[in-house]
């Protein structure tokens, strides 16, 4: 037998592993929000081979009795539905992991607490639905409400027919009963309180967050073509569009979807571009179009590990100086890199506000496991929202590009007053018209770039955790936030502080006070040659020390920052 679960435990790794095809995801979709809804606090988040059959998946679900949204490299129960999966996670299991599986599967010598989750589906009358007993073992293991898993199931599967519907119930009834008995025999023991709090809590991931930003910022017009990890988010917005009267447009290629959104802007409408990586190289000649008109524009950029196709299916924060850059020549830009499904919100309703005030492209970067991790929240933040549009009615003889002690001309919107509104790519006069006159051209690229002291003026404030006389500063931007946060709890570092960038460009003045102050600057990000570290040295003149990088296509793991700032904090 092998040894328990320790009871006290508040904090369960769970983890299942299966290949694709066998419904991993249904059971991560099933099993967070049975646990949630049962009164626990749920962090889950996947690993994907980009195969429809034969590549090996898992997924990981931590059960809290605190708030979780990180992820971690222990196993605490491990549910392997084939022995690839088995072996491919073996350097994650300990003494201390609890093996429950269908042991006529698994053919290993490891202890496993059995739990033939295929004949039972096979009992029941199919082996499709072993992944439904799955969700009805750890259910049953976890003491989760068992009417709270049937309500659940019943919802998934409710477009199915009635017989269907029924299978899967007694599918989920059976495992949920063996789970039980598991429990109760102490094959496994759980530690994890419940509260009714956790249960009414929405579930969320990054990539609704996302989306429902958008919808906060008043976006009534979405292109694009789809992308993993991108493409979630033109999901979930047309899914509302005729709730919030939001146009929805599958472009025939990238090229097409940035130049319809810089059109939508110029027509008066608020505009986004969902995209990955691969998506905003081909969108470069267009966000450099938006640069010209002084157009607002928001790409939500969701990133994958490249070059080219890459991993197309893994995380990384590798193009952020793709966001940098992205576009010839030199105009204004802003780059966002939320961290929580919070932030993500904020921040994205926040891009159409001060795209439209700027008349700037707004980058949003995220990632693959930004995007596809849950966890329980007490709320979005809409208290702050606010749509704020800063187009004017034009009078005769306005001036699209009249030149201002800002570098923000008033926009016009064609057809919103007697004014007209031209726009061209080439170099133009204040009125929009064509020229080559060298004098102007100076004028008008010394007005775009007079913007970008607007856009420092409304930065939005780095995160600082950690003592205010600190020694040394960690510096994270995007879906490293949660992680680094939960590895300075466990190590409580006392010269080191956190600074996390939600706005990673133009640095914010407060994020410049505090590298400023700092006597060793170390950054953590998921990219092979430290991107922020770069911008750092370059913007915020200061020489980073070494960085924490991972590029492997997964995300860091609290027990590998830990480890780096127990190194670090004591050097």
């Amino acid at each position: 037998m092998t040894d328990k679960v320790p009871a006290a435990r508040e904090d369960l790794a769970i983890v299942l592993g299966g290949e694709a095809g066998q419904g991993i995801q249904t059971i991560e979709f099933l099993l967070a929000r049975v646990l949630k809804r049962s009164g626990y606090h749920v962090f889950s988040t996947k690993e994907y081979m980009s195969r429809i059959r034969g590549g090996s998946n898992s997924i990981l679900i931590r059960v809290s009795t605190e708030r979780v949204n990180a992820t971690v490299d222990r196993i605490d129960i491990l549910m392997p539905l084939d022995a690839r999966s088995l072996d491919r996670l073996s350097g994650r299991i300990t003494p201390h992991t609890v093996i429950i599986g269908d042991r006529r599967k698994l053919a290993t010598d490891r202890p496993v607490v059995d739990a033939p989750t295929l004949s039972m589906a096979e009992d029941i009358g199919d082996r499709i639905f072993e992944n439904t007993v799955a969700v009805g073992v750890l259910s049953g293991v976890l003491d989760a409400d068992e009417e709270t898993l049937i309500a659940t199931v019943r919802q998934f599967f409710a477009e199915k027919d009635e017989a269907v519907i029924d299978r899967n119930v007694e599918a989920a009834r059976v495992g949920y009963g063996r789970g039980r008995d598991l429990r109760e025999e102490g094959s496994v023991s759980v530690g994890v309180a419940r509260t009714q709090e956790a249960a009414e809590e929405p579930l969320i991931n990054g990539a609704e967050a996302v989306a429902f930003g958008a919808i906060a910022g008043g976006c009534n017009f979405v292109s694009s073509y789809p992308m993993s990890p991108s493409t979630a988010v033109l999901i979930n917005m047309a899914a509302r569009d005729e709730t919030f009267g939001i146009i929805v447009e599958q472009a025939e290629d990238e090229i097409a979807a940035v130049n319809m959104a810089v059109g939508a802007w110029y027509a008066g409408a608020r505009a986004m571009v969902t995209t990955s990586g691969g998506g905003v190289a081909l969108m470069g000649e267009g966000v450099s179009l938006a640069g010209m008109l002084e157009t607002p524009l928001v790409i939500h950029l969701a990133q994958r590990p490249g070059p080219a196709t890459g991993l197309p299916t893994r995380t990384e924060q590798g193009d952020l100086e793709l966001a940098l850059y992205s576009g010839h020549g030199e105009f204004p830009r802003i780059v966002y890199a939320p961290g929580t499904t919070e932030e993500a919100f904020t921040l994205v309703q926040r891009a159409f506000n001060e795209a439209d005030r700027c008349q700037v492209p707004v980058f949003i970067l995220t990632d693959q496991y930004f995007m596809d991790s849950y966890y329980n929240i007490a709320a979005l933040p809409v208290e702050n929202v606010s749509i704020r549009k800063y187009f004017i009615q034009t009078a005769s003889g306005y001036r699209r590009y009249a030149v201002t002690e800002s570098g923000i001309s008033p926009r016009g919107i064609p057809g919103f007053g007697d004014g007209l509104v031209t726009a061209d790519s080439d170099e133009h006069d204040e009125s929009g018209h064509i020229t080559e006159d060298m004098g102007i051209r100076t004028t008008m690229v010394n007005k775009r770039l007079r913007k970008m002291e607007a856009v420092i003026e409304g930065s939005f404030p780095p995160l600082l955790a950690g003592p205010q006389n600190f020694e040394n500063l960690v510096v994270t931007w995007g879906s490293t936030y949660p992680i680094v946060s939960e590895a300075f709890r466990r190590t409580a570092p006392g010269k080191t502080a956190h600074m996390h960038l939600g706005q990673v460009f133009p640095l914010p003045p407060e994020a410049r006070d505090y590298l400023g102050r700092a006597g060793k600057i170390r950054v953590v990000e998921n990219n092979a040659t430290s991107q922020l570290g770069r911008l750092l040295k370059l913007h915020g003149e200061v020489m980073p020390a070494d960085p924490l990088l991972k590029y492997n296509g997964l995300p860091f793991s609290v027990e590998e920052v830990s480890a780096a700032l127990v190194k670090w904090d004591g050097g």
